[in-house]
């Protein structure tokens, strides 16, 4: 199933509802995804364009394995107690939902989607409490509020845009979850930048 199929379905399980329900990605890197659509659309390649969807797409899937890498070493890392444990596991397992669907839906788009990395370097010297760990993981959130944000308005196929609006909104949410666990205003302020 692909996000276009998600969106196609009415409201049953895999319903728009549902996928706006149950949705959650984190990313590094953030830039990668609106880059990837910035370039097509510098290189005179329309929004429409199938193979620069693809490209944003893939980003947020390498981004999305990051994510599951990252939430993996949180989990294995000793720090986290047992109801932080209990919500990393499960956004990781959100962001393996999304994987599968982006990679589903850059196949179905035409495209190949990214494999893992089979290593990914991250701030391991400086994760010394539960605290490092989850200001760690709210920055990533921090920075797929962000991806998102620019990717959503080049996404030239506006359900996929949708889509990727839907994930934002998870994110965004992932994040304030996260700041409010460490003490922080979780809303720091009344619009993302």
């Amino acid at each position: 199933m692909s996000f276009l199929d998600y969106l196609d379905t009415p409201a049953q399980p895999g319903s728009r509802r549902a996928f706006l329900g149950r949705s959650g990605l984190v990313l590094s890197g953030t830039a990668i995804a609106m880059l990837a659509g910035r370039e097509a659309l510098a290189k005179g390649k329309s929004k429409g364009d199938a193979s620069s969807d693809v490209r944003i797409l893939n980003a947020a899937l390498g981004a999305e394995y990051e994510a599951i890498a990252a939430y993996q070493l949180g989990a294995e890392s000793g720090l986290l107690q047992k109801p932080t444990l209990d919500l990393a596991v499960t956004f990781q397992g959100q962001h393996k939902e999304h994987a599968d669907l982006l990679s589903k839906t850059v196949a179905k788009l035409g495209g190949k989607p990214v494999l893992a990395k089979a290593k990914y370097t991250f701030p391991t010297d400086k994760l010394k409490s539960q605290a490092d760990v989850l200001r760690f993981a709210a920055m990533l959130e921090k920075g797929a509020v962000s991806a998102y944000l620019g990717a959503v308005p080049i996404l030239g196929n506006r359900d996929l845009a949708k889509a990727a609006a839907s994930i934002l909104g998870d994110e965004a949410m992932h994040w304030a979850i996260l700041r409010n666990a460490l003490g922080e205003p979780p809303v720091p302020s009344a619009f993302m930048v």
